[in-house]
């Protein structure tokens, strides 16, 4: 059976043929860098990491760029905040929070194991080529400059809304007066391409003004630098494909006259108890929140136990059962180093039994959920046979057939990313999970009137104080936040951890 995938812009499973015999050209819509990632994220890098690392396992070379948006009103808009938080003075250098918050990002992705992309492609280093395009888009008439502001004309594009099936007569029957109010535009669905810089911004030197790239743009201009005018898969969240990646496809193809992708791929939604996540629902949830109390290995497992394009249900079930599941993985991954006499023979084949099943899934749709359950029926194996040895018996398989088994476990939870290396295989959470950990940083932010990003942020200004041997200021930071119930506990190297006082 060859690789079959969902391709969202035909809406059915397709057969996988990449452009290139052997090779794949991949690109996966990244973060916007103003603050922590959540489950979302989590989610959504995760299931992009496995079908890279299935791909390269079924023999494909593959480029996997990922972008970084660097600039952004979110960006700005943090880095206005955290200049009124230092007791009222200019914002900060935008570049302080995205520095931050890309730290913060590989940290978060490299606990749970997802494998770096090979290009990260910033939007503030592909300014001249955002540039270049829109300049083509407005010498086909397919964009126009208004007031300093560029916007796209989505009528000169006749194919706009392919991706997500709808048309432009539909969307405008559904607006009801909800289309935001940009009194430059000719159309309401133009969306801007460079927006004039507002005084106090960061801003970029253009034909147009002084000012700085709309979203949209970023990805068709990196795209087509990192990978060329047309890829394999392009990938990301459902929230994206409209009206990111339509817009997407709106701005390269009419620029190039080529399909900048063969195959969209998109994963589905995170809800939190039946909720959709949403910090205005107080049910947010970051990944280094979430790591407090569970295994990150733990945590992909939940993930994995779906299937991508479907959404699924953060619960304190959910993740209290992907946790036990972790404990039966993990001991089989230990399996080699506990008893190496029994799998000492030289590398032996794969059990293709076992095999063929788990590419059957994989091949799929990428059925991680079907997948999962061939290796867990190789866990049960080899747990089965460490009991037998722990008391004493016989195991049912000599040592070339165990040394297989193992090492088509140990393979397979490797394509999924459930084979990381020690140290994060041996992560101990910091804190035991309780049903009030669960819901705690939901009540307590309403109860005590400050938020987890708030938090955050005042504990990055005091280490730059303390690093400045400004310490007056740092007890001061410090004082502040016990006032609000926080409690700091500084550990060795310079880390800060945070609790709800007693």
């Amino acid at each position: 059976m060859s690789l079959r995938l969902f391709n969202s812009l035909t809406r059915q499973k397709e057969e996988f043929v990449p452009l290139e015999p052997g090779k794949v050209k991949m690109y996966v819509c990244g973060v916007t860098v103003y603050d922590f990632c959540h489950l979302g994220h989590a989610r959504a890098y995760v299931v992009w990491d496995v079908v890279r690392r299935y791909l390269e396992f079924s023999g494909y070379q593959v480029c996997y760029v990922q972008n970084i948006t660097d600039i952004d009103d979110k960006i700005i808009k943090r880095a206005q905040t955290e200049g009124v938080v230092r007791r009222g003075s200019r914002a900060v250098d935008f570049t302080e929070i995205t520095d931050r918050y890309i730290q913060a990002y590989n940290e978060d992705m490299a606990k749970l194991n997802i494998k770096p992309a090979d290009r990260y492609p910033r939007a503030t280093e592909h300014i001249p080529q955002m540039i270049e395009l829109i300049q083509s888009l407005i010498e086909k008439d397919i964009a126009y400059e208004a007031g300093g502001d560029v916007y796209y004309a989505v009528q000169k594009f006749p194919s706009y809304g392919k991706l997500s099936h709808r048309t432009l007569d539909s969307m405008q029957a559904g607006a009801s007066g909800r289309v935001e109010d940009e009194p430059l535009k000719r159309y309401p669905f133009d969306f801007a391409l460079w927006k004039l810089a507002k005084p106090g911004e960061p801003f970029w030197e253009s034909p147009w003004g002084k000012g700085r790239p709309g979203w949209h743009i970023e990805c068709s201009a990196m795209v087509k630098s990192c990978l060329g005018e047309t890829i394999d898969i392009h990938a990301g969240g459902a929230d994206l494909q409209f009206p990111h990646h339509e817009n997407e496809i709106a701005q390269s193809e009419a620029a190039t006259g080529a399909p900048l992708a063969k195959y969209w791929m998109h994963n589905g939604f995170v809800n939190i108890s039946g909720e959709k996540m949403s910090k205005s629902l107080g049910n947010f949830k970051t990944i280094r929140s979430l790591l407090e109390y569970y295994h990150p290995m733990a945590l992909r497992l939940f993930i994995l136990q779906a299937h991508y394009r479907q959404p699924i249900d953060f619960t304190e079930e959910a993740i209290a059962s992907a946790s036990k599941s972790w404990q039966l993985l993990a001991g089989g991954l230990t399996f080699a180093d506990d008893f190496p006499t029994l799998v000492d023979e030289e590398d032996q084949p794969l059990n293709q039994t076992y095999l063929a099943e788990f590419q059957s899934a994989m091949d799929d749709d990428f059925n991680t959920p079907m997948a999962l359950s061939v290796v867990f029926d190789l866990a049960k194996t080899l747990k089965k046979e460490r009991n037998l040895v722990t008391h004493g018996s016989q195991p049912h398989y000599d040592q070339k057939e165990l040394k297989s088994i193992w090492q088509t476990f140990y393979t397979l939870c490797d394509v999924l990313g459930l084979a990381p290396p020690p140290q994060i295989r041996d992560y101990i959470p910091p804190q035991q999970p309780t049903s009030a950990s669960f819901v705690e940083p939901i009540d307590k932010h309403k109860q005590l009137g400050i938020t987890e990003e708030t938090i955050e942020q005042l504990i990055a200004q005091r280490r730059e104080a303390k690093k400045q041997k400004n310490y007056q200021e740092a007890d001061r930071i410090r004082n502040e936040l016990r006032e609000k119930g926080i409690e700091l506990i500084d550990l060795p190297g310079g880390v800060t951890k945070w609790k709800y006082k007693d």
